[in-house]
């Protein structure tokens, strides 16, 4: 604590304002996670409560907004469901069973990511190719924009002959329309024009104030925050102070059934959650030109997503969305990070009627703001500049994001711009042949990489049947790579072995060596450790002089 207070001290009042400007436009969005995974909404916002203060404090990215996303909420949606049923099929029927394999599945989703950072896979982060980024954050910005597109509709009950009751979303139209664009107008208005006039004023948190006040004292009818939740079903606000739940320990069964049943949901919300807060974290580095902790970072989320279980409340992490707004209102510390959550703690215990007259289209106007500022426009400038390949894969990322999620965006064009890189390289692979008749001896100099992209290419360079009795294969400008370099050495020995020539290898690395006497401690023969060759070492332990 006193860390916060000490790193925060000079930029406390940016910090403040913009933690509470983030409280405000987290609010609507977590209670529509809330509905997509038909949880109660209080207990999407006690897990954002928890975890956004637990990562705040001890995450490895000052300025990081946590809460309960979406991209987390959507993986719960079946296994609450079948979770319900599987109650109801007890000896002893349990209601509402779903909620609590949840919150076990949270608690394993929290210790999954626990051990993420213990052992340090937060490092890997580091291999995600920059068009990836830049296709995260364009397609991300597309889902909150197409997500604001839909506040522009309202429930309507309709209620069929035999006396069932569905909900339908209905576009709005008319005065409703018009009055709903033209607040959202003044919101995006107040926030583009303040910082001209002074820098004094939050911007983002001025325009939420002056557009509620608007509202209220013409008296406007327009879809509210509260409206918004009771639209939903829900029944407010009004909350208490999150506290240890004891009834998940009173009805969830101890079994391997119950973790079978849980931990794939687990798995897979503990790797969403770590990818789309590494990623928000990448984001935060490149525009605040610092540098996060990423292993600090998953140990927190996974803390926070623990504490969030024991206590009631539902998984999260990294929230891109109201961390840019937290950077672009000045929040740079821990500190804003816990104002957001400990004035959700305060809107929900004590300020939840205030807060319910907060038009949504105030909120829609900052994330308005928010998409502009989030996406890359640069990207669409240099489409036509950058690699084909980096192109395609910006594209991929951006559309595989709007149409499915982060995750399955982030492993595919992982895996693209893996594909590309390993194809390019493969062609890099060549070889000079030398040839000195008077020593009866060939010389083979290569250069490139030798890996399993280029095992083909480097084994259609020799000449096995027309080559002299003594070769000579030098690697001073090449690097084996993996476990398929090697066997393809040990392949070309054994293809002149059968022709009963001899063959040298030169320039190897340690690491190389080691695997290829593994592989065969015979080959010991045909390796030179030239110690004459000052280029020796510099091949051998190319780190070293890197």
């Amino acid at each position: 604590m006193f860390d916060i207070i000490r790193k925060t001290k000079a930029n406390a009042k940016n910090d403040l304002l913009a933690g509470m400007t983030v409280s405000l436009a987290m609010i609507p969005e977590v209670v529509a996670f809330a509905f997509v995974a038909r949880i109660d909404p209080l207990v999407a916002l006690s897990g954002a409560f928890i975890i956004g203060l637990i990562s705040a404090i001890f995450g490895g990215r000052p300025g990081l907004i946590s809460g309960a996303a979406g991209a987390v909420a959507v993986i719960f949606v079946h296994l609450i469901s079948e979770g319900h049923a599987k109650g109801m099929a007890f000896d002893v029927p349990i209601e509402n069973m779903g909620y609590f394999y949840l919150l076990a599945a949270v608690v394993l989703m929290g210790i999954i990511q626990i051990l993420s950072g213990v052992f340090k896979l937060g490092k890997f982060i580091r291999l995600i190719p920059h068009p990836v980024m830049l296709g995260f954050v364009n397609g991300l910005a597309i889902v909150i924009f197409w997500a604001q597109i839909k506040m522009f509709t309202h429930k309507v009950l309709e209620v069929s002959a035999d006396g069932v009751k569905t909900y339908l979303d209905v576009w709005m139209h008319g005065t409703e329309l018009y009055t709903m664009i033209g607040l959202v107008a003044l919101t995006m208005g107040i926030i583009w024009l303040l910082p001209k006039i002074t820098t004094k004023l939050p911007a983002a948190l001025t325009a939420i104030l002056i557009t509620t006040l608007v509202v209220i004292f013409a008296d406007l009818d327009v879809s509210t925050v509260g409206s918004y939740i009771r639209e939903g079903g829900g029944e407010g606000l009004k909350g208490k102070f999150p506290t240890p739940n004891t009834d998940l320990w009173a009805n969830l069964p101890f079994n391997l059934d119950t973790l079978k049943f849980i931990l794939p949901y687990a798995f897979l919300a503990a790797s969403v959650g770590l990818i789309e807060s590494l990623m928000t974290m990448n984001l935060v580095d490149e525009l605040t030109e610092t540098r996060g902790n990423g292993n600090r970072e998953c140990i927190a989320q996974g803390t926070g997503n623990l504490l969030s279980g024991l206590f009631g409340g539902t998984g999260g992490c990294g929230m891109i969305g109201q961390t840019v707004i937290n950077i672009n209102s000045g929040g740079r510390g821990r500190l804003s990070g816990v104002t957001m959550a400990v004035t959700l703690l305060i809107f929900i215990l004590f300020a939840d009627k205030y807060i319910e007259q907060v038009p949504i289209a105030a909120l829609v106007g900052v994330m308005f703001i928010m998409v502009i500022e989030t996406f890359a426009w640069s990207s669409l400038r240099i489409l036509n500049k950058i690699p084909k390949s980096d192109a395609v894969v910006l594209v991929v990322v951006s559309a595989v994001t709007v149409i499915f999620d982060l995750a399955i965006a982030v492993f595919v064009g992982v895996i693209i711009s893996a594909l590309v890189f390993s194809w390019e390289n493969a062609k890099r692979i060549s070889a000079r042949k030398r040839r000195l008749d008077e020593e009866n001896k060939a010389i083979y100099e290569i250069w490139g990489p030798l890996f399993f992209g280029s095992t083909k290419e480097f084994n259609e360079k020799f000449d096995v049947k027309a080559d002299p009795d003594n070769i000579e294969i030098d690697f001073l400008e090449s690097r084996v790579s993996d476990i398929s370099g090697v066997e393809a050495i040990t392949s070309i020995i054994e293809k002149y072995k059968k022709q009963d020539k001899e063959v040298t290898l030169k320039h190897l690395s340690e690491d190389c060596i080691k695997l290829l006497l593994k592989a065969d401690p015979g080959i010991e023969k045909s390796i030179v450790r030239d110690i004459d060759d000052p280029r020796y070492y510099v091949a051998a332990n190319p780190g070293k002089f890197s």
